[in-house]
């Protein structure tokens, strides 16, 4: 079904995940009405691979990291002929979105994220240093900050070795046993797709995180993605090309919707994100879903895009008219 006034929208997946994470959410968007949206809701979708991953080709020179894939997103949704057109992102997509919104084009009218960077930088020299949570925080903030502790304490070696050394994980591409136990649970279970599946398979949650909508099937497609295209060397090496943190504040001006799922790395505080995102206009906190929001609970996260999304539309019909 055709929507008059469909939104223009690029989605962009992360690591280890590849667009398969983003099927289930086409539906619900593209067609609102059947999933308890409205037709004002609607969206056109552009759900690119990223450079190396699945089916795009694998670069044959470096800098194909965030920068680049950003400005390579604005001349791919030109090219199909959108004069504008909002992002959405998560995980390493999140860094795609952060760098389209601080490069500002005139044709990205704001963007929708579910991984926030959003730690001010005296919570990133804390972090830094190991210090304990400083007593003026609030209680958000101070379990954001536990989170973080243990996130870059415990949590972050997978990306450390595909930052550092990508060219040496070639086991990757030489086992699938190597490639499955890599991609699906790299150290933490939690948040991860390594714990919905064992959620699933055990029937009850792990570390608090349950299954949602994720099966072993679309584990298992996402997986045979990058063992059958060879693509598990070259999607690390984006690594190698990500000169950003993702977690620090994404001091971004243009307009920014937010949604905290209760499975991420850690759940952004307002207070953190209002600093962050200058134009604020969405932020919620929902009650279940993780890392692959759009992968594990595709109707939720479709709701959220398009909350997200609703002010903007509106602000857009107004200087329209």
């Amino acid at each position: 079904m055709k929507y008059e006034n469909a939104l223009p929208l690029i989605v962009t997946h992360g690591w280890p995940g590849s667009v398969i994470e983003q099927l289930k959410i086409i539906d619900p968007l593209t067609n609102p009405t059947a999933h308890g949206g409205s037709a004002s809701d609607a969206f056109h979708l552009v759900i690119p691979s990223l450079p190396g991953f699945g089916f795009s080709a694998r670069p044959t020179t470096s800098g194909w990291g965030p920068e680049r894939t950003a400005s390579a997103w604005v001349v791919l949704m030109k090219r199909l002929g959108y004069a504008q057109f909002v992002a959405q992102g998560g995980d390493l997509g999140a860094g795609i979105c952060t760098v389209m919104a601080k490069h500002a084009p005139p044709e990205l009218l704001g963007i929708h994220t579910n991984f926030p960077g959003t730690i001010p930088s005296d919570i990133a020299r804390a972090l830094q240093c190991g210090d304990p949570p400083s007593s003026g925080l609030s209680a958000d903030e101070r379990h954001a900050y536990e989170q973080l502790t243990n996130l870059f304490a415990k949590k972050r070696a997978y990306a450390q070795m595909m930052a550092t050394r990508p060219q040496t994980l070639y086991g990757l591409a030489d086992s699938p046993v190597c490639l499955a136990a890599w991609l699906f649970d790299h150290g933490d279970g939690y948040g991860q797709p390594a714990a919905p599946i064992t959620s699933a398979v055990l029937g009850r949650t792990v570390n608090g995180y349950s299954a949602g909508d994720l099966t072993r099937d679309d584990v298992l497609d996402d997986f045979t993605l990058y063992w059958l295209t060879n693509t598990a060397i070259s999607a690390a090496r984006f690594y190698w090309e990500l000169h950003l943190n993702l977690y620090n504040a994404a001091n971004v001006s243009i307009p920014v919707a937010v949604s905290v799922f209760p499975g991420e790395n850690y759940q952004a505080p307002r207070s953190w994100t209002e600093r962050a995102y200058h134009k604020l206009i969405y932020y919620n906190q929902v009650d279940r879903g993780g890392h692959y929001a759009a992968w594990e609970q595709p109707q939720l996260f479709s709701e959220e895009v398009r909350g997200g999304f609703r002010s903007l539309r509106a602000d857009v019909a107004k200087s329209a008219a």
